[in-house]
Formats: structure tokens, sequence, C-alpha cells
């Protein structure tokens, strides 16, 4: 699940973000006119529960590159979730396994609150026709949770934490929480460790600022001013990743000028260092169905975060680069497996919330 913090450096983004209080400032938008865009979406959701509703916090799940690679449908007594190929990220991803990592993110969202409204229900995976995830409805009692609560709170936080430890018993927590049969996750906290997975992170931010594809591809999913991110409802909003907006017409130039390895890599080091640890998910076998688990149990151990008070981001380079795998499951004691996520978590501060499009975009009639 792809996460760039954008635009890194000091001086040259101090005087961008000087420079947009002076010029563009009306024809970018405002930071509170994106607050309260993406907050109006967050709030409705505990006052409707419709149908629809259980799917407006679906999209809240995490995605690579906020691309929300999703489609619903609603038939009866289930809605499916079926991939949206026509969001694809096929550089980064190109056999698909991140858009299947995404679809089980957003199945756990939906059974949360489906379950929350006294709708229980099964997940299950049809591989006929590209695959989709099925979530089939079943009565029963309403089944509130920390998870649930945590749906509109959860986000992919790219900033620096503050290094403290998490207790013994909320990294149990955190491991029961994501406990999905098919997926193994292993958490690291062991410093050394943790040393060599930012080996593996900074190697594959390497190779892939060093890919012109790579960059192209990311650069269309960069939303650099809070109207841009409101009009799309998807994409990486520089705020999101803690750097200044910056209008439309500016960002892909800076963007170009101060996005390279070096810089990258060093705020790579420096947010790991900065964590509590690193969760990576690995399922048992190599195909969409245990994909889409990954995601489920992804999502939930985001949930679970938020629940504690944990921040969390994604560092999936090592599963990215498709050459660093084995180091990585080697590492993790899984050798011969495929790696599926890899994230870091710790506390830190809230940043602003990534766009979503609305729900009714997102469903097939």
């Amino acid at each position: 699940m792809n996460r760039r913090q954008l635009l890194v450096g000091g001086g040259a983004l101090a005087l961008a973000g000087a420079g947009v209080t002076y010029f563009g400032h009306r024809k970018m938008g405002s930071m509170d006119e994106y607050n309260a865009s993406v907050a109006a979406m967050r709030a409705v959701l505990s006052e409707h529960p419709e149908i629809k509703d259980f799917i407006r916090y679906a999209t809240l799940a995490a995605s690579g590159h906020n691309t929300q690679p999703w489609r619903f449908r609603i038939g009866a007594g289930r809605i499916d979730i079926l991939p949206d190929f026509s969001r694809r990220t096929p550089v980064v991803d190109p056999d698909d396994h991140h858009i299947f990592v995404s679809l089980g993110c957003a199945a756990e969202n939906l059974t949360l609150a489906a379950a929350a409204r006294g709708h229980r229900g099964d997940i299950g995976f049809e591989p006929a026709n590209d695959g989709s995830v099925v979530f089939a409805f079943a009565d029963g009692p309403r089944a509130g949770s920390a998870l649930f609560d945590a749906i509109p709170k959860r986000q992919s936080t790219r900033a620096d934490y503050d290094g403290k430890p998490v207790s013994a018993a909320d990294l149990q927590s955190l491991s029961s929480a994501a406990a999905i049969p098919g997926v193994d996750l292993i958490l690291i906290t062991d410093r050394p460790q943790i040393d060599r997975v930012r080996d593996l992170v900074v190697a594959g931010n390497s190779a892939q600022i060093a890919d012109a594809a790579f960059l192209q591809e990311l650069k269309a999913w960069l939303r650099f001013s809070p109207r841009e991110a409101i009009q799309a409802g998807d994409g990486l909003f520089s705020a999101s990743s803690g750097s200044p907006a910056l209008p439309a017409w500016l960002g892909p130039r800076l963007f170009d000028w101060v996005f390279k390895a070096d810089a990258e890599n060093d705020k790579y080091a420096r947010q790991i260092a900065s964590s509590a640890g690193i969760a990576v998910f690995v399922s048992q076998r190599d195909d969409r169905e245990h994909w889409v688990l990954a995601g489920r149990a992804c999502q939930r151990f985001a949930l679970q975060a938020t629940a504690l008070g944990l921040k969390c981001a994604f560092i999936n380079q090592p599963v990215e680069v498709a050459s660093l795998r084995p180091d990585l499951a080697t590492l993790v004691g899984l050798a011969g497996r495929r790696p599926d996520i890899v994230m870091r978590f710790g506390y830190g501060a809230v940043l602003p919330f990534s766009a979503r499009r609305a729900a009714e975009r997102t469903m097939l009639p």
C-alpha cells in the first residue's frame, strides 16, 4: 500500500509555502475548505445506518496511492466488492497485488460497519470474472467494537513518531486483532532487526526513484492543492504527508526539483528510527484470495492501532521491488514465501486525512 511523502527538503519547501500565501491561494483552495470537506463525510457515517453507509465506511479503507480501486454492487442479501482495474498502478503493482489487498481492507471495514448495525455476515472470495469479494448479510444483535469506532479516525500517518515503545499488552492486542487465518503477522521491535528492514526500504526506494516510469506513475496520483484533492477525491495529497499545500501548477514542478533518492532515503531512515516497531504481513499462499486476507489482517491491525492511540504508515518498498522480497522473507523467518505488506507504527500526531470519492461514485447499478 504505497505511501509517498511528497516534496521533501527544507528551504525550498519553506520558500514555496510562503509563496502560496502571496499568489495562487484562491485557485488552489484552502486547507480549511479541504478539512471541512473530508470531515463532513466522516462525521455523517454514524448518523445514517443504511447499506450505502456501510459502503461509505468501506471506502475509508487503505489503498495503494489512495487509488480506491474498488466498485460496490448491492445484491439480494449481499454486497459484492469488485476490483476496479481502471485504477491500476501497473509500474509499482504489475500483478495487481495491491488492488486485492485493498479489497480486503475495504471488506473488513464493511464487515465491522454491518455488524455494528446488527447485520453480521461472512466474507467470501469469488475467483471468477477477475475475482471479487462478497459480503453475505446475516441478521444478529448489534456488535459495535473499538475497531468499528476507529474506522473514521484511521489514517496512514506519514510523519515522524516520538520513538516511545509500545507495551507488551498493546503489542498482544495488535496481534490478536490482526489474527486472520491464512496470514502470518510478524511484529519487529528489536532495533537491529528494525534497522535491517530500514536497509531494505532504502534499497527499494532507491530502485524505484531511479525508474522514470515509477516516477511518472507516482506523479499522476499526487494532489498538491486542497481544491485539487477535493475534486479528485483520491490520490496522495501533499498536506496529508506533512508537506505544504501548493498550487496545482507549481506542485509538479517543485516535485521534479526536490524529489531525490538521497533526501527521501534520509527521511525514511529518520521516520523508521522514530517508530516503535514494524509489522510484516505474509499470506500463506501467493494468490488473489490470500492477498485479500492479507488486506483484512492489515486493516484490522491499523484499526486496533488507532484504537490504542497509535499511528501507522506503509513502507512497502521491500514488497514492491520483487528482488528484495526473498531478503525480507528470510529476515522475518518465512523464507520461500512472498511478504504482502510492511507497516511501521508508533505514537505521533494527526495529519490531515486523505480525501475519498463519494460512495455513489464507486457503486455499480
